[in-house]
């Protein structure tokens, strides 16, 4: 049954704008995924079409009025993340931090969301889930907002120096300088949020710390926040050298996507033992990400889901 529905968009002039987008961009990518009309006369919006797609295409237009409000701002990543996530995804409120632009930063899916409580709730959190779940950047996120509030002196981010199908050892200069191309998704994450200059001089301040999991041995980590990326290629005495770091008045992040191990077939993920070990510890939380909190390209899930069925078959 074919209906028609008008919403009143409270918005100014320049939100409309926005909401609208570029040569009326955002409301034709509604149009597409929900096979609508829309007709659009001063701030009244009227949608046309069959009545489960209008009332599906109205969840999506309110979530990005609600986009505009909170960040004032609503790009094409914005809408694909709006269209192809669930209805269900949790409201905005409280955000984490806000970018070197100021754009606040939200936890985008429900996922999302049990992570960031788990790590405002407890001092260990291993965060486990595939690629594009948001583990490493709102790690990042949460670690500069306590940075900035002052309740921790430094962040520290680490990954174990393990090649996907590469080969480190042709490449020139130490291990650090190796590895740093592998280490580029934090510095991408600092740089959004904190600027390029800033994250400079911070590096040089030693206020932020990148480096492979090999310079952490012999280290006590005190007023820290640590962050160790692509855990599941840990080995099992990387990861319990990498725990025992933990100092006083410090946050411990451990991230991980257990279908992408690079270790030799005959060496077991230290991440794998380590959620075995600890997983009945109510001091640690575990927080396992699924395929729906992908915020990327919405493609990204579906590759990602069939070659998991691969895996397990």
């Amino acid at each position: 049954m074919k209906i028609s529905k008008q919403i009143v968009l409270d918005l100014n002039s320049n939100q409309l704008t926005t909401f609208v987008g570029p040569q009326d961009q955002h409301l034709s990518a509604i149009q597409k995924r929900y096979h609508v009309d829309y007709f659009l006369r001063s701030n009244v919006l009227e949608i046309e079409g069959e009545k489960s797609e209008v009332m599906e295409a109205i969840k999506k237009i309110e979530k990005m009025i609600q986009s505009i409000r909170n960040n004032e701002s609503l790009t094409s990543k914005d809408i694909l993340e709006i269209l192809h996530h669930p209805t269900t995804a949790i409201k905005k409120h409280v955000p984490i931090t806000y970018t070197f632009g100021g754009k606040h930063i939200y936890p985008k899916t429900n996922g999302q969301e049990e992570l960031v409580r788990a790590m405002k709730k407890h001092d260990m959190v291993f965060s486990v889930g595939p690629a594009g779940t948001g583990k490493t950047f709102l790690a990042v996120a949460y670690a500069v907002s306590l940075l900035r509030d002052n309740k921790i002196k430094r962040i520290i981010l680490t990954r174990p120096a393990v090649e996907a199908g590469e080969n480190l050892g042709f490449l020139p200069g130490d291990l650090k300088e190796k590895v740093d191309p592998y280490l580029q998704p934090l510095y991408d994450a600092l740089n959004i949020l904190l600027g390029v200059e800033s994250v400079e001089k911070m590096l040089e301040k030693k206020t932020i710390e990148i480096a492979p999991l090999a310079y952490m041995r012999g280290r006590t980590l005190d007023d820290a926040f640590i962050i160790l990326d692509e855990a599941q290629n840990t080995t099992d005495a990387q990861m319990k050298m990498f725990l025992s770091r933990m100092g006083y008045n410090s946050k411990m992040i451990i991230n991980g996507d257990i279908t992408q191990i690079d270790l030799p077939f005959n060496q077991q993920s230290g991440l794998l033992i380590a959620l075995d070990l600890l997983s009945d510890m109510e001091e640690i939380a575990i927080v396992k990400l699924q395929f729906s909190d992908i915020v990327r390209h919405p493609l990204v899930s579906k590759i990602l889901k069939r070659y998991e069925k691969r895996r397990k078959q």
